[in-house]
């Protein structure tokens, strides 16, 4: 048989235990993420020591960043990279020590939270040896990566393995320099970090801004550039505008961060540097969305056969969206109003609910019918029904968020005829009560969408039979 012609047999075994554990620390993460919702809303559930708002945000935050995307980004990357250089991953063993070895990070990080164990950086809580262990399993990942790359049987490496492999390189690079830290003891679990005031503020947000950058932006736009066209069945809309976008992506966003640090004790000319490139962001994340949006040229008809698709379609609109917030609020007359507000949680909501987990969902709805070997998911309807509900939730809990956060911006510098502040603090909270029980209702309609996504997969994998007919879109795309 003809080895060029042959299609190899790719290590699913790997990609299908990435895919249960992104479906699983999803519905954990949501579940977390409305708890602590409700408990804004209902200061009563803050229950014990270990229960409280302080310790379960940083547990939601990870479960949903790195435990469901992370997971989600394992998959996605084993699954595409197999299939566009039509090799098997490189490493079986080292595949598999690279799933064990995160949920291990997971479990040690999620710990760390909820006894308060933490180096109290956002997104960076877990301390010194947890952050040790993740070293060793991302290095492995990126070996594992580089090397099925280098074994591939295509002359072309697709657009889509460019952004995975920035988002390898480029979260190992922020994890070691932002995690340098001296511990107490080794057998201790506290450490001090090397970097000190405005420095440790500013290493962190460039850590952070660019954790948004390249875990939840570069990473997740790989999956768009394989899903979006192999879901659609077209070829990708113009492969120069996504080398484009690749670069002026890669290049801009890295030096973004201090636009989390304005009004500060950071230089100006830092703050401003961090708005500029805040600002250019708009050009190639636009060129992104526009490029996955026009993928379905001449299949714009599939849309109203395939909610799978829907899903990625409504995704880059968030990322769109998303994009164009952001550069807005590193303006410093905006962000002098937005700053501390609820229009942050609005912000970062839309993009981690709207884009992140859209294009997830899009992408574990194909990959399980193939990877399983099914003809097609159990029940199409199923995942009509998770679009419209997770959608609704989405824009009940951002509306709610940029009502009460530009109300609170305002209240905040509402000053009366003397010079006093016109509200106290608690009256900006009163105020503010209403939009956190809407953003709890959101939170619940979207981990209801989430439940059902994990019945019908369930069934599916089960191979239960399917309760209707269906329609183009329900066939497994191999």
């Amino acid at each position: 048989m003809n080895t060029l012609t042959e299609t190899p047999k790719y290590n699913d075994e790997v990609v299908k235990l990435f895919t249960i554990a992104t479906v699983f620390w999803g519905i954990v993460g949501f579940a977390v993420g409305v708890f602590i919702a409700l408990q804004m809303a209902f200061p009563a559930l803050n229950i014990g020591e270990y229960l409280t708002f302080g310790r379960l945000r940083p547990l939601h935050t990870s479960a949903v960043i790195f435990a469901f995307g992370g997971n989600a980004l394992f998959a996605t990357s084993y699954f595409s990279v197999q299939r566009t250089c039509r090799t098997r991953l490189w490493g079986d063993s080292w595949a598999t020590f690279t799933f064990w070895g995160y949920q291990l990070f997971i479990v040690l990080a999620a710990l760390g939270y909820v006894t308060g164990v933490t180096q109290a950086k956002e997104y960076a809580e877990p301390e010194w040896y947890a952050d040790l262990w993740l070293t060793f399993v991302w290095v492995a990942y990126l070996i594992v990566f580089l090397m099925t790359l280098k074994n591939r049987r295509e002359p072309h490496i697709y657009v889509g393995n460019w952004f995975f492999l920035a988002f390898i390189v480029t979260v190992a690079v922020l994890h070691l320099v932002n995690n340098i830290s001296v511990p107490v003891s080794l057998t201790g679990a506290k450490s001090y970090p090397v970097w000190g005031g405005v420095q440790s503020a500013l290493i962190q947000w460039w850590y952070g801004h660019n954790a948004v950058g390249f875990f939840l932006t570069a990473g997740f736009l790989g999956i768009m550039y394989y899903f979006v066209p192999k879901r659609a069945e077209r070829p990708v809309y113009s492969y120069r505008l996504s080398i484009l976008h690749f670069w002026g992506l890669i290049f801009i966003y890295i030096w973004a961060g201090p636009h989390h640090l304005h009004y500060t004790s950071l230089p100006d000319w830092a703050q401003t540097l961090g708005a500029t490139f805040s600002i250019m962001l708009w050009m190639p994340s636009w060129g992104g969305m526009i490029n996955g949006m026009m993928t379905l040229s001449g299949a714009w008809h599939k849309l109203r056969e395939d909610p799978v698709l829907r899903f990625m379609i409504i995704s880059l609109a968030f990322y769109g969206m998303s994009t164009f917030e952001g550069p807005l609020m590193s303006i410093k007359t905006v962000n002098a109003l937005s700053h501390y507000t609820d229009w942050t949680i609005g912000h970062v909501h839309s993009g981690a609910l709207g884009w992140v987990a859209f294009i997830t969902f899009g992408a574990v709805y194909h990959m399980v019918p193939v990877l399983w070997k099914k003809q097609r998911l159990y029940s199409m309807r199923l995942v009509n029904m998770h679009l419209w509900i997770a959608t609704i939730g989405i824009v009940l809990y951002i509306a709610a968020m940029w009502v009460s956060g530009i109300m609170q911006g305002l209240m905040w510098r509402s000053y009366d005829e003397l010079g006093f502040l016109q509200y106290s603090f608690v009256e900006t909270v009163m105020a503010m009560h209403p939009f956190y029980l809407i953003r709890a209702l959101g939170g619940i309609l979207f981990l209801t969408g989430g439940l059902i996504m994990a019945y019908n997969l369930i069934k599916t994998v089960k191979g239960d039979a399917v309760p209707m007919k269906t329609k183009v879109g329900e066939k497994a795309h191999a």
